[in-house]
């Protein structure tokens, strides 16, 4: 059987987009999604997401599938390209610039602009046990503590946007070894559903320099859901404002943690790449 799909990215994090709202149940299993996303057998991407019908009144599901076949509770570069992918497929039947889209880690409201697409991107999660990791008592936030990873004592905070982030900051971003390093905070015991890793580089206090390690899917060029946590971590930290660019490999995302409301904010590009039928 031929299926649909279109491909995406955003600043670089790139996805395959099926249109999945005939059925409440992804189409493609997680073994065949990482077949699908094979760079050199496949179509090539770093996960594939299924826009499925709305739940309790969501406009929208969305179900994602990494390039090693997990399953992350969201993704902010995805959730943009998903926006974008449902504005191409209403087409002129569209009402309203923005969707309710259910998600693993809660409802999430992105709206489409000029510019890209904005994202509300909810409560970041501050306490051990919401992350969840180890590091600390459940009730008890994890902010520049240390933690032994090859061979070497980082100093991490810990945030969760649905999904789990430990993020350190370095002198200079470039000189990780994303590589070697990456996998071992991914899998390090203190995480017990693995995390993502974000080492921040402080340009200045509204502008931080950012390298990503993401849970399932390696070294990608851009993590929403990663910036708007190390945002958090640099606030918390002290070392940026509560607005920043946040520069990835892939290009900069604007993040805002509103001292109105407490939500996160998040706007950065989605842009087709090309259609197909696999």
């Amino acid at each position: 059987m031929a299926i649909e799909f279109t491909k995406y990215h955003g600043l670089g994090n790139d996805f395959i987009l099926i249109d999945n709202r005939s059925s409440e149940k992804p189409i493609l299993t997680p073994e065949q999604a990482v077949k699908w996303c094979d760079r050199h057998f496949g179509i090539g991407a770093d996960g594939v997401i299924f826009a499925l019908p709305g739940q309790n009144g969501t406009d929208y599901t969305m179900r994602i599938f990494n390039s090693d076949g997990s399953e992350p509770e969201m993704c902010g570069n995805g959730i943009r390209c998903l926006a974008a992918f449902l504005s191409d497929l209403e087409g002129m039947s569209r009402t309203k610039n923005y969707y309710r889209i259910h998600t693993l880690a809660g409802v999430i409201t992105p709206q489409l602009a000029v510019d890209g697409v904005k994202v509300d991107m909810g409560l970041p999660r501050l306490l051990a046990g919401e992350i969840p990791t180890t590091l600390a008592p459940a009730d008890a936030k994890v902010i520049n503590q240390p933690l032994e990873v090859a061979g070497k004592t980082w100093d991490v905070t810990c945030v969760s946007m649905g999904n789990p982030h430990c993020i350190t900051f370095v002198e200079d971003v470039a000189a990780i070894s994303l590589e070697s390093i990456g996998p071992q905070f991914e899998h390090h015991p203190v995480f017990p559903q693995r995390t993502n890793t974000e080492f921040i580089e402080v340009v200045s206090r509204d502008y931080l320099k950012m390298r990503v390690w993401e849970r399932g899917a390696g070294i990608t060029l851009a993590c929403g859901t990663g910036a708007c946590a190390s945002l958090v971590a640099g606030v918390l930290n002290d070392k940026c404002d509560r607005t920043a660019t946040i520069e990835l490999p892939g290009g900069p995302l604007e993040i805002q943690w509103s001292e109105v409301d407490q939500r996160i904010y998040m706007t950065g590009p989605a842009e087709r790449v090309f259609t197909g039928k696999y």
